[in-house]
């Protein structure tokens, strides 16, 4: 197909008018070049145009499918492995980005032999495995609006959101259909159709063998020219209250994935690269998907579940440059400990990345320590649809930090007035509410059908983040804590995310929750909830060596006045430690639906 082709800005990346910063790995093995090599520079000069003259342009409009798969077949790249996927039987398949190109394009086809029109919702309840990484860009390439589902979720989630997103099209497995869908179809007539893979037995009632529909498809469907503003995406993010959010997002969105990944984990073509997060959620999504292929890089898909020695084993045996996880996951891989890390060959990583809540100091520290390399902290949400601010490669870490802005973001700690306006803080480590100018192409452009809760987001000018932070005198960003968990106590405002970093620095703690609960005097007292390392005994005499921690690192009005042990915090289904889940128990509070307090994962 006819394009007009772009080149990326060299200004901005690696190249002949550009002095690039120099990294040696852990074991030496040779040099690596940052992609952003002068941040103060190209935060001055940068210009949202740039970015999109990247993005190849089709006649009549752009596509986030095409420029994720067929552009690097149409430059000649088809031979290169895009997706290399590791089954739960130790199988490894290679899916050439010819391949991928040719299998996304048959499931627009199918998409097309089913009468399925360009807008309509098509939701993917899957787990990692290749029919899903086809639907997802297949959907894209035919126009549809494309709606991951974390495969974990039950039955009235699933449902919640198939309804609030009026799907018509669902793909998802044989036995999770049974379990999770076929209970409720019939409450939902608009689900015309219904894509399963792995069939087991005889094909139930009203669904389709995707496998056999797509077998017999059109390897070469045209993509779809699309607008730039038409919807792409659609996530879910409830966060802890209310029911599902659905946050659309637009093909435009794929300039600021593409520049996300230059920037902020370093992405360049014919790279190996592991994104650790369920495609279920907007991390698996953006950065899991669509941001590593239009960068042209081989993608990592990892079918089985978290396991430290196999982890180590997918970095070494498949050569991973890049890696991005969740700070739970690290936290698991310090309490498998450091001398595990030893037993294998990692010196092909070049860059390490966190996402999912922020990332405790000493886990910056300890990965520093058993890697050679420390994981660079970022922070970005389901609205801003992708990483607004980060540690970069080429800056220092300041480990606790967010990091800095992306090029082409504005964002300031601002205060909220009585009268509804808010004004930025112009004081250094000063806490406020996280705010960003509007205007970055991932932004999204509404919660479907709810276009009053979408202006609320906006204020003189800001998109207010919910989230409360402080600037230090560099310009880095420090998370404080989500608006409704800090604890105000004897007029300080305590971020439990201080608190809890504070409590990991001790040796013998795993995991650390912390609330704030009911008290006369003070309105409020801190009470942390620790899980500790094996082997640690929750006696007395280790609670007396955390509280003295505590109060030495915090002072005695931050610390916390009680420390409860317990084997296991309550966490979402993305590993997020559930604050709200612990202090309704310790209130005696209705619980509520756990599941909505397990939906979002920014």
């Amino acid at each position: 197909m006819p394009y007009l082709r772009v080149s990326w800005p060299g200004c901005f990346l690696r190249g002949e008018n550009v002095m690039a910063t120099e990294q040696i790995n852990k074991s030496g093995a040779g040099v690596h070049q940052h992609n952003l090599t002068n941040y103060t520079e190209c935060y001055a000069q940068f210009d949202w145009q740039q970015a999109k003259d990247a993005i190849a342009t089709l006649p009549g409009g752009i596509n986030i499918g095409y420029e994720a798969v067929d552009r690097h077949v149409d430059e000649g790249h088809g031979e290169q492995t895009a997706l290399r996927w590791l089954g739960k039987s130790s199988q490894v398949l290679d899916i050439s980005y010819l391949k991928l190109k040719q299998q996304t394009a048959r499931f627009s086809s199918v998409l097309g032999r089913l009468g399925v029109e360009v807008g309509d919702t098509v939701f993917g309840l899957c787990g990692r495995v290749p029919q899903l990484y086809y639907a997802v860009l297949g959907s894209l390439k035919f126009g549809a609006v494309f709606s991951p589902l974390f495969s974990a979720f039950g039955p009235e989630p699933v449902k919640a959101r198939m309804t609030i997103g009026d799907a018509r099209v669902l793909v998802t497995s044989h036995a999770l259909y049974k379990k999770k869908v076929l209970p409720w179809r019939e409450e939902m007539p608009g689900l015309k159709h219904v894509l399963l893979y792995g069939i087991k037995g005889e094909l139930p009632d009203n669904c389709i063998d995707l496998d056999s529909a797509m077998a017999e498809a059109d390897p070469d469907f045209p993509v779809r020219a699309c607008d730039d503003e038409q919807l792409a995406l659609l996530h879910f993010t409830s966060g802890t209250t209310g029911k599902p959010k659905g946050v659309m997002h637009v093909h435009a969105a794929v300039a600021y994935h593409k520049l996300s990944g230059c920037f902020a984990l370093d992405l360049r073509p014919e790279m190996v690269f592991w994104c650790t997060a369920d495609p279920g959620w907007v991390t698996g999504t953006s950065y899991g998907i669509i941001s590593p292929l239009c960068h042209r890089t081989t993608l990592i898909i990892d079918e089985q579940e978290f396991d430290a020695e196999h982890w180590y084993q997918v970095l070494a045996e498949h050569k991973v440059n890049i890696w991005y996880t969740a700070p739970t996951a690290i936290r698991m891989l310090m309490k498998a400990g450091a001398e595990l890390v030893e037993q294998y060959d990692l010196s092909a990583l070049q860059f390490m990345a966190s996402v999912g809540e922020p990332l405790n100091p000493e886990a910056v520290r300890w990965s520093q320590q058993t890697f050679g390399m420390p994981f660079h902290d970022n922070w970005w949400q389901s609205e801003t649809g992708g990483i607004m601010i980060a540690n970069f490669a080429s800056e220092p870490v300041r480990p606790g930090s967010m990091g800095q802005p992306m090029p082409g973001v504005t964002a300031a700690v601002v205060e909220r007035h009585e009268d509804g306006h808010v004004t930025p803080i112009g004081e250094n480590n000063k806490v406020g509410e996280l705010a960003l100018k509007p205007g970055w192409p991932s932004m999204f452009r509404g919660y479907l059908n709810e276009q009053a809760r979408y202006d609320k987001c906006f204020v003189d000018g800001w998109y207010l983040s919910g989230d409360l932070a402080m600037r230090d005198e560099d310009g880095y960003f420090w998370f404080v804590g989500r608006a409704d968990d800090v604890i105000k106590s004897s007029g300080h405002l305590i971020g439990p995310f201080e608190v809890e970093s504070t409590l990991m620095e001790h040796p013998s703690v795993a995991e650390v929750g912390v609330i704030g609960v009911p008290d006369e005097t003070a309105g409020q007292l801190v009470k942390a909830y620790v899980a500790l390392k094996p082997g640690n005994a929750p006696d007395e005499a280790l609670t007396k060596s955390l509280m003295a921690h505590a109060r030495k690192r915090l002072g005695a009005a931050v610390a916390p006045r009680e420390i409860l042990f317990r084997e296991n915090l309550p966490k979402t289904r993305s590993g997020k430690i559930m604050r709200r889940l612990l202090k309704a128990r310790e209130l005696g509070l209705p619980e509520g639906d756990i599941s909505t307090l397990e939906s979002d994962e920014s």
